[in-house]
């Protein structure tokens, strides 16, 4: 189902009592929908408003669906899957891990409603779980909310009721009087849960930059403390290489799409139960040259209902600017000149500006982590020929910025995304990534070029064993590393420049705060 269509409404909840011939009770969710809207699950809070604990998250209304389940069970469905656990362990295994998944959720949904944990039914989950069957209908209610995978019974069910109910089409027309009148129901909960998702909407934003390596989410709100401030309330990111092989075909594969696409259905999840009110998905890179972008762009429309911005390369080196600024150090003439170098897996953005965060010039360059991997050091363990000509690489595209941008002028140097925290995590002698440490780093530009060669030099395996190093990085990590150590190599040549900034703020906080604005 679209995530987007959880938010319970009011037509829901006049609908769900239709369905359910009595007054509905403090639901929380649509668990699922028919394709033509109406409700077919509801998540309900964990405790009703009457103080009784109610263990049974995902209940099913739709009248067409339950009967189909009903005649599921009489026909002994649940004896033949109880005798199936008994016997097989694989199975068995598969039905405690539902039954986690359900707390899981219904942990979520409690959180969600403000009822917060119920210990009377602590650990209990429904329908038999995680011994036995005893209700098909919430297997069946878990698999629809849950989507396929997850409760492995109940997706057995939802074939085997497919003569009488599939989700692929709709049962509504007749399955309950839609005139009739809606049964009395108490909604104070419904009120003031409807109340606060409406408050938050207006609050949370949701920040999504897609890059040529990696794919990620900020979604933030005001500071209660301080209203002008944004706070995380989700920090995500995955690696989808949607740009792995652009430069050679000049379009993004199958496989890169389905990569990224898993990733933004997550996202839209996240999207949703945080209520964000408003969404920038924001691509970059690779994404800008693409022949079969309108793939791409239709693809990510679709599930998150945000059509993505194919953003110039001076607006993203405006965007990153913003965000990377607040790792700068204290003390610094808001007039000073700062260079934020955003190294990606496609382009590589330098921007001059001030430590006050104005921008006075940018350059995207053709240059990133990805890009020079596939176009230079395309082995394991590249040859000195390769790294000799990728160093070359990464001069000539400097000299090029060098002749666009005051690099003379500039007192401080930030550096952003996965390649220079990667490097940084190595030069502070991290065992796992620490984003907290990492943040605002400051480091003598010997350590970092020390650090660049090291990982540059190090074997795919010994790469791979770095616990601060993300799997997704590791094969670019070489030719980022190059990249990074050629540029504060030339700043110190050219400006001055002793020390280097890392900061974990770049385009998404930019992204954000863009938001904010409007």
């Amino acid at each position: 189902m679209n995530t987007a269509d959880r938010t319970v409404t009011e037509q829901d909840l006049d609908t769900l009592s239709l369905q359910l011939g009595r007054p509905v009770r403090d639901v929380v969710e649509i668990g699922a929908r028919c394709v033509c809207g109406s409700p077919l699950v509801a998540t309900t809070a964990p405790r009703l408003s009457n103080g009784i604990p109610f263990p049974t998250t995902f209940y099913l209304t739709h009248p067409v669906l339950t009967a189909a389940v009903s005649r599921l069970e009489a026909d002994g469905e649940m004896t033949r899957m109880n005798e199936r656990l008994a016997e097989d362990a694989e199975l068995a295994a598969a039905h405690r891990e539902a039954h986690e998944a359900y707390l899981a959720e219904r942990d979520r949904i409690g959180r969600l409603s403000g009822v917060g944990e119920v210990k009377e039914i602590a650990g209990i989950s429904a329908g038999g779980m995680p011994e036995r069957v005893k209700c098909l209908h919430v297997l069946v209610g878990h698999s629809l909310a849950a989507g396929p995978g997850v409760n492995r019974l109940g997706d057995e069910a939802l074939e085997k009721i497919a003569p009488w109910w599939t989700p692929e089409a709709c049962r509504c027309d007749g399955a309950w009087d839609a005139s009739a009148e809606v049964p009395t129901k108490d909604l104070s909960r419904h009120v003031k849960h409807l109340e606060k998702v409406e408050a938050l909407k207006k609050v949370t934003v949701a920040g999504i930059d897609c890059g040529t390596n990696s794919i990620r989410l900020l979604i933030a709100r005001p500071d209660e403390q301080d209203p002008e401030t944004l706070v995380d309330v989700v920090r995500e990111m995955t690696i989808v290489r949607l740009g792995e092989g652009v430069d050679a075909t000049g379009e993004f594969s199958a496989a890169a799409l389905e990569r990224t696409f898993a990733a933004v259905d997550a996202y839209a999840r996240l999207v949703q139960r945080h209520h964000a009110g408003a969404v920038r998905f924001v691509a970059t890179s690779a994404t800008r040259d693409v022949q079969n972008r309108q793939v791409f762009v239709d693809g990510v429309t679709q599930r998150l209902g945000v059509e993505p911005e194919v953003i110039s390369g001076a607006e993203e080196a405006s965007l990153s600017f913003r965000g990377a600024v607040s790792a700068l150090p204290p003390g610094l003439d808001p007039q000073d000149r700062v260079l934020v170098v955003d190294l990606g897996g496609g382009s590589t953005e330098f921007v001059v500006g001030t430590a006050a965060g104005e921008v006075v010039d940018a350059v995207s360059t053709d240059m990133g982590c990805v890009r020079f991997t596939e176009r230079f050091l395309p082995d394991a363990d590249p040859t000195e020929d390769q790294v000799t000509a990728a160093t070359a690489g990464v001069d000539e595209i400097l000299d090029h910025v060098a002749g666009r941008l005051p690099l003379e002028t500039v007192s401080a140097v930030v550096g952003v995304a996965g390649t220079v925290t990667t490097v940084t995590a190595h030069a502070l002698g991290l065992e796992d990534y620490d984003s907290e440490r990492i943040h605002a780093t400051v480091l003598p530009v010997d350590e970092v070029t020390a650090s660049a060669r090291a990982l540059r030099t190090a074997s795919r395996e010994e790469r791979a064993a770095m616990g601060f190093m993300h799997p997704g990085r590791v094969d670019v990590i070489g030719a980022g590393a190059l990249i990074w150590s050629r540029i504060v190599e030339r700043m110190r040549e050219v400006a001055g420049v002793t020390d280097v900034v890392t900061s974990e703020r770049d385009i998404l906080d930019g992204i954000v705060l863009s938001m904010k604005d409007h």
